[in-house]
């Protein structure tokens, strides 16, 4: 089972926020300025793209729902431009105009690729909107689905407790990406996203993994809320939930810009739960999105043909050797796919015949299969100090070659039992003449649900018979 992508279509999303205007000049840059010991960038070309959340909304749009966007801008030339630009990618924006204000804008100066500066024009909107977006947003709740309120702390959402009450008593869950310190004032909602650093902000230090559970989950409950996601870029993504925590490996291939990555997983979260997707299944394909729009310049936007690509690669890439903490991400990613698990161990010293007709019928028995591989001072305990012919590494390398299985990966004790009681498999599996309770780890594997069975060894294939045949110069 893959994630699912949903249809699209039928789905509404409301966007309130601080809405930006991006800008991009790109030129070259070959030679020094005199006057500084800077570059001179001699620009060539421009371009104009919705940030901050209008860039929430044009996410929404690319995957083909329905976008609408509430904020504030300027009285001046950059609110023009942002609104044909977001018209221009299908968004229906209510911007409210401040007289004398002046629309919030980023520009970025680029060459050969390469952020050179970002220059900020932005005056904010304190206390100059205080029941006007508002206004708009509940009789724009209507034709919503799902709220997203997307701060970046420049004043548009300074009612945001309001805005939530709003939403909450329409009957629409609420999104929130956060900024600052004061996490109180998401209080209630539906759930709130922020990246590590953010979190760090308000919970203190998480060194740790556990620290990261354990400070978030006192954190959704001291604040109300069904669930937090907090992004850790290379490290993934950790959602935690009521009586559950799911940690998703990161999928980017080349982090190339990770501009505007948290607008993409905020907006694919809510496009996905208007569409019908529980939290779990919308947070994967979130974090799908996010890692094909690291691999884009500036504030990008991903589609449903990008999405299904990328689902087809990961489904083609995401197997072969893999250390134990990696193996354990994975395995949480695919039961939650509601992918049956496979697991056998061995020393596969010269894997032959027999190997690839054992592995092949273990494979069988469900849709991933793990395969743990005595490390070589392991194999020399069990076997004698002229083995292993190969090495661990060179042993892994083959098996990941072969179709039947996922992953490998090595373990250093005499059996697997510490590593298999780890990833509980939903099978576990051994060649021989074994007894089911003989078989190591399978005590944890049944008690957690599972089963172990006995596969019988392919008559007249052996290690050690190849191995005898060559020492006395058989064929």
């Amino acid at each position: 089972m893959t994630i699912r992508i949903p249809d699209f279509s039928a789905a509404r999303v409301l966007v309130a926020g601080d809405v930006m205007l991006d800008r991009y000049w790109h030129g070259g840059a070959s030679r020094i300025s005199p006057e500084a010991p800077v570059p001179v960038v001699r620009v060539e070309q421009s371009d104009d793209r919705p940030g901050g959340a209008a860039n929430v909304a044009v996410n929404v749009a690319a995957l083909g729902a329905s976008a609408a966007v509430i904020g504030a801008v300027g009285d001046d030339p950059a609110a023009a431009v942002l609104a044909e630009r977001l018209r221009q990618r299908g968004v229906e924006a209510q911007l409210e105009p401040v007289v004398g204000g002046h629309t919030v804008t980023k520009l970025r100066v680029i060459s050969r690729h390469q952020q050179l500066i970002r220059l900020d024009f932005e005056d904010g909107f304190p206390n100059l909107l205080r029941g006007r977006l508002l206004s708009r947003f509940r009789p724009a709740l209507e034709r919503a689905d799902v709220v997203v309120l997307s701060d970046y702390g420049k004043g548009a959402l300074a009612e945001v407790g309001a805005l939530a009450d709003a939403a909450r008593e329409a009957g629409r869950p609420v999104i929130v990406d956060p900024k600052g310190r004061d996490f109180e004032r998401y209080r209630g909602v539906t759930l709130i996203t922020p990246n590590l650093a953010e979190l760090e902000l308000v919970v203190g230090p998480c060194a740790t993994v556990a620290d990261i559970e354990s400070k978030g989950e006192a954190l959704r409950r001291e604040l109300n809320l069904e669930a937090l996601l907090v992004t850790r870029g290379e490290a993934g993504m950790t959602l935690i939930q009521a009586h559950e925590v799911l940690h998703l490996p990161t999928v980017a291939r080349e982090v190339y810009d990770v501009t505007g990555a948290g607008d993409t997983v905020v907006s694919t979260l809510a496009a996905s739960l208007a569409a019908g997707l529980a939290l779990p299944a919308a947070t994967r394909l979130a974090n799908l999105a996010a890692g094909i729009v690291v691999g884009k310049l500036g504030t990008a936007s991903v589609s449903v043909p990008e999405l299904r690509r990328a689902l087809y690669e990961r489904e083609e890439h995401d197997r072969g050797v893999v250390d134990e903490d990696s193996l354990l991400l994975r395995l949480q990613e695919a039961r939650g796919r509601g992918e049956r698990l496979v697991m056998t161990n061995g020393c596969f010293d010269i894997i032959h015949a027999g190997h690839v007709t054992y592995l092949e019928q273990a494979r069988r028995l469900g849709d991933r299969l793990i395969v743990a591989v005595n490390d070589d001072a392991s194999v020399r305990r069990l076997k004698g100090s002229e083995r292993p012919v190969n090495s661990v590494e060179q042993r892994m390398h083959v098996l990941a070659g072969l179709a039947a299985v996922d992953w490998v990966l090595p373990f250093a004790e005499d059996t697997p039992e510490r590593l298999i009681c780890r990833a509980l498999p939903d099978v576990l599996v051994k060649g021989g003449d074994y007894r089911p309770e003989q078989v190591a780890g399978g005590e944890c594997v049944t008690r957690n649900g599972g089963e172990v069975v006995i596969l019988g060894y392919v008559p007249g294939q052996s290690t050690s018979n190849i191995v005898a045949r060559i020492r006395a110069g058989g064929d």
